[in-house]
């Protein structure tokens, strides 16, 4: 088995830190791929939510 440093050398991916990737940068860059896909889960959950409020609340009222 390799070790941790060996698959460090083999590998041609840079470490970049935290402050990096949370850097809002323009462009086709990793750092715009994160906050898209962090946008996108925000947008998806906030739909989901008010989808499932919006059934519970209709689910609720007594038919007429």
């Amino acid at each position: 088995m390799s070790t941790k440093a060996e698959t460090r050398q083999q590998s041609n991916v840079e470490e970049v830190g935290s402050g990096e990737l949370n850097a809002w940068r323009r462009g086709f860059t990793p750092q715009a791929e994160i906050w898209n896909g962090r946008l996108a889960m925000l947008g998806l959950s906030v739909s989901l939510g008010i989808l499932f409020v919006i059934r519970v609340s209709a689910a609720s009222v007594p038919a007429a």
